[in-house]
């Protein structure tokens, strides 16, 4: 089975893909993830999931002792090995919020925390630590002999005991490379040739550079969840002719929830009573508020604007819009793009590479010039500045930022290595209807003969006033008038042929060309991309009506953008009809169309598009009747249908608005998102190389080895979250 849970007290990436190797050697443990930026670990286990928690934690334990890892008593004991290990024997109560009670994971709200030293949440201690090691190793130099040193060693003990402290730790587990020992190393290195003061001011440097390193993960993991907060904290449900506050998931189907203005709905269901304007925008983007009636579905997550309304639940908190996409969200870190496996590869090499380069330089020149000190001076210069967290920080946090990013614009994207493949489409392929097209038809042309539009129009509507066929609606919605079912008698529909009716006295055939060659009725044939609709008035043509389906407003917009993002062809297959299917393609102007295609003839023109592309190909459809297509694609991309099981499950990205042109926002997305993500990794090797050699040549010292590895993961940190900024779209 797998399971997601929630942790705590991890300081930086490597420690995080530590715990994670060590996770995965776990007896019992099939796959085990620890998603730093996300705050997520998931563990797939075969056997007693509660007994192979239970080692999770001991090994956790082992391996970070500062880590929580919130666990609850539907699948576990619950007790935290952490607590144990510290002599708390903490035992949770069974918490009842839902997050670990099924295979998707959810969040686990920050009140359920424990309290233990975070190192973030405990920022200001260590802030007060380094500038006490500060002062005391100022009033060092007033003082000489054993007194100084005691003095400075006291200032170095305070600034770094908990840095050595874990070096020591992970170097008895086998973890020998990581910041805390190449830190531990430099700065005992650099007083034990006599640069006490240097040493502790690196450490005391390194502890400030981690608190606000933290800090600024910290706020840019609150601001990705500030982008998703669309979880309700609660549902209105009326019990027993009363009003009752229930936590979500304890709503049943079937129930009556009481929605008031400013509240979030909780819950998909449909209108009973009242009215309003509903804001949809952190699920679809979409600025404008959709106003809903008696009737009229709502999703959870948006939130009612003006009026009261009672809705009745439709499906269950877990199977809840606002959860799936919860979900689809969380789990997207499981889908690493190329340069995430770049970085996870490249650190676990670098480090070990770089302490073996130090020896190197502290022992190779002094053979040739006798200055020992000198170059073991520089080599410990060299470990300070190698240390790997920019990169391992930043690559992560730009992804996660950008699918946060493009997650509240209404675009789901299911992971770094969908977003990678979006970010190199070169070729899009497009169903028609319910894609490019509204999916629903409309009266685009009448032509009569020996009577008005408007009469024409009236008499067809009367006619077909029993016909659910989607044709018939659409006539039926292009009178202007009121039906009169008193003067309509004698009705028969005949499928594939029309409809014959008596109207009014008079004898009214509505059709295809074959309904009127089989009545022996002449007929003006049109030459018209659309579906024509004959009608016949006592045995006489009287005209046709020329029904088409209609693009949606954003199509063009659509095409347009994604030709200024350079997608160099651009096809639709479509089951149509050629002269309708060719008809939309001129419209729009894509580069081929291909129609009268079965779904599984989809399917194979699809394998040869994909087979002859340069690059990856997006296929876009509607849903389920799509599936095997979007399956086919590089990328498939799921036209919205807002709320709908077949959209959000059956593709690599779902457009939730249901509008083409949020395709060309995604794309232009996911370019932005690995553009930056290579820009940190170059960045931060091209920095630390040449601080380095600087280093290794005697121009830069340890306090400039600190300011530089600091500063350049503060850069690009910043760098990493320039995906958030909400006055910048996407779309130059």
């Amino acid at each position: 089975m797998m399971q997601s849970y929630r942790f705590e007290g991890i300081d930086c990436p490597n420690c995080a893909a530590k715990l994670e190797r060590a996770l995965n050697t776990v007896p019992g443990v099939t796959h085990a993830q620890v998603d730093f930026a996300r705050q997520r670990l998931t563990i797939e286990s075969e056997g007693d999931h509660n007994a192979v928690m239970m080692r999770v934690l001991e090994e956790t334990a082992r391996v970070e002792p500062e880590c929580v890892i919130h666990v609850q008593g539907k699948h576990t004991d619950s007790v935290h090995q952490h607590d144990q290990h510290h002599g708390h024997n903490h035992q949770h109560e069974g918490c009842d919020c839902g997050c670990c009670g099924h295979e998707h994971a959810e969040h686990h709200d920050s009140h359920h925390a424990h309290e233990h030293n975070h190192p973030y949440q405990n920022g200001y201690q260590t802030l007060i630590r380094a500038g006490v090691a500060v002062v005391m190793l100022a009033g060092g130099f007033f003082l000489q002999g054993w007194e100084q040193i005691v003095v400075w060693l006291a200032a170095y003990g305070i600034a770094g005991w908990d840095v050595v402290r874990d070096a020591v730790r992970n170097v008895l587990h086998g973890e020998w490379f990581d910041e805390k020992f190449l830190m531990s190393v430099a700065s005992i290195g650099a007083m034990c040739i006599g640069e006490y003061a240097e040493g502790t001011v690196v450490m005391a440097l390194y502890q400030v550079g981690e608190w606000l390193q933290g800090r600024a993960v910290g706020k840019s993991r609150a601001s990705i969840a500030a982008l998703m907060d669309i979880r309700p904290d609660y549902a209105n449900v009326l019990r027993y002719g009363e009003e009752k506050r229930v936590k979500p998931d304890e709503v049943q189907i079937g129930e009556t929830m009481i929605i008031r203005p400013g509240e979030r709905i909780a819950l998909d269901g449909t209108v009973l009573e009242g009215s309003s304007a509903i804001d949809t925008a952190n699920l679809t983007g979409e600025s404008v508020p959709r106003d809903v009636e008696a009737g009229s579905s709502v999703i959870s997550g948006c939130v009612n604007l003006t009026g009261l309304l009672t809705v009745r639940v439709d499906s269950a908190y877990g199977e809840s819009t606002v959860n799936k996409i919860l979900a689809l969200v969380e789990s997207s870190g499981e889908h690493k793009a190329a340069p995430e496996r770049f970085i996870t590869r490249f650190s676990r090499i670098y480090t070990p590479i770089v302490c073996a380069l130090a020896t190197l330089l502290a022992i190779v020149p002094s053979l040739f010039d006798g200055q020992w000190s000198v170059w073991f001076y520089r080599a410990l210069t060299f470990l300070v500045i190698s240390c790997p967290c920019a990169l391992v920080i930043s690559v992560p946090l730009t992804f996660f930022s950008g699918i946060g990013a493009a997650s509240a614009q209404g675009v789901l994207i299911k992971g770094a290595d969908h977003l990678e493949r979006l970010a190199k489409i070169d070729t899009i392929v497009f169903d028609k209807t319910g894609t490019l097209t509204e999916g629903k038809f409309s009266v685009r042309n009448v032509y009569t003969v020996d009577t008005s539009a408007e009469d024409l129009i009236g008499l067809v509507a009367h006619a077909e006033y029993y016909s659910t066929h989607p044709i018939s609606k659409c006539i039926k919605e292009a009178f202007e008038g009121q039906i009169d079912t008193a003067c309509l008698t004698e009705v028969e529909e005949r499928a594939g042929y029309g409809v014959s009716a008596i109207v009014d006295g008079k004898a009214v055939h509505v059709g295809n060309e074959r309904m009127m060659r089989e009545l022996d009725i002449d007929v003006h044939p049109v030459e018209e991309a659309g579906t024509a609709v004959y009608a016949a008035i006592e045995g006489r043509y009287a005209g046709c009506i020329v029904v088409a389906d209609v693009l949606k407003p954003g199509a063009k917009k659509a095409v347009q953008e994604l030709r200024r993002l350079g997608v160099e062809r651009m096809v639709m297959l479509s089951g149509d009809k050629q002269a309708v299917a060719e008809d939309i393609a001129d419209q729009l102007k894509l580069n081929e169309v291909q129609a009268e295609l079965l779904p599984q003839d989809k399917v194979e023109r699809l394998k040869g598009i994909v087979a002859k592309a340069k690059g990856h190909t997006a296929f876009v459809g509607d849903g389920m009747n799509d599936a095997p297509a979007l399956a086919c694609a590089d990328v498939g991309v799921s036209m919205g249908a807002l709320g709908s099981d077949a959209a959000i499950e059956a593709a690599d990205v779902v457009l939730m608005d249901d509008q083409p042109e949020r395709l060309a926002f995604a794309i232009s997305g996911a370019r932005k998102t690995m553009r930056i993500s290579w820009q940190n990794i170059v960045f931060s090797l091209v920095v630390k190389v040449c601080v380095m050699m600087l280093g290794a040549v005697g121009i830069a010292n340890m306090w400039l080895a600190v300011f530089a590895d600091v500063g350049v993961c503060m850069l690009v940190i910043l760098n990493a979250m320039r995906n958030l900024r909400k006055t910048v779209k996407w779309i130059p």
